[in-house]
């Protein structure tokens, strides 16, 4: 397409700084608050063609590292946790994702599903599927970042379905990310049944 002076220097200026960017970038039409996000997308889609970025998914490009076994993507947790961070939102990994992130599953899921405090939507990149699920605030009020995966990852286990082989699974993760400081007052806003558990595993350690 015909551009100006004006436009190529925009253009020229979005290159150099997607050049200068390390491998596994990613980048949003937004990305660039100084330009219009429609025109930015154009030049993004631009990019594409010209095999400096890929896209993702609509509206989501990638500066893709490549190796002798294929181009290297990110995970569905990099790409939910870059959306987050560009809607200013925060996000929280729920399900099997919870399971997978504190070791207690080897199952890695093609379709997470994450709390937001932002908007509710799906987001298909390729044959994964990232599902954002508004959440109560009551959600995010945990203070400890392994507290607050280990909640959701026993929400995902389920009351029915806890065991012992569960609860020493769990031990071992509140033995080797101990969160002293916040975990008085993130007892307080859990379920009641994780919260019971949780107590029982630490006066266990005290004894």
């Amino acid at each position: 397409m015909l551009i100006s002076n004006k436009e190529k220097k925009v253009v020229d200026i979005l290159r150099c700084y997607i050049d200068e960017a390390d491998t596994g970038t990613l980048f949003f039409n937004n990305s660039f608050p100084e330009y219009n996000d429609e025109y930015v997308g154009k030049v993004l889609s631009d990019f594409v063609r010209q095999r400096l970025l890929l896209r993702l998914s609509r509206g989501i490009y990638l500066k893709a590292k490549k190796t002798k076994f294929g181009i290297v993507y990110p995970t569905t947790e990099e790409i939910a946790r870059a959306i987050a961070e560009r809607d200013n939102a925060e996000i929280l990994p729920t399900g099997g994702t919870a399971l997978n992130m504190l070791g207690l599953s080897e199952q890695v899921t093609m379709s997470p599903v994450f709390l937001t405090s932002g908007s509710a939507r799906k987001i298909k990149c390729g044959n994964r599927t990232i599902t954002f699920k508004r959440g109560v605030p009551k959600n995010f009020a945990l203070k400890g970042q392994v507290t607050r995966l280990l909640v959701q990852a026993m929400k995902a286990i389920g009351e029915r379905n806890y065991n012992n082989e569960w609860e020493s699974a769990i031990s071992v993760i509140l033995s080797r990310y101990p969160e002293d400081k916040t975990m008085t007052d993130d007892l307080k806003v859990m379920p009641t049944w994780i919260r019971r558990i949780i107590i029982k595993i630490l006066n266990s350690k005290h004894e």
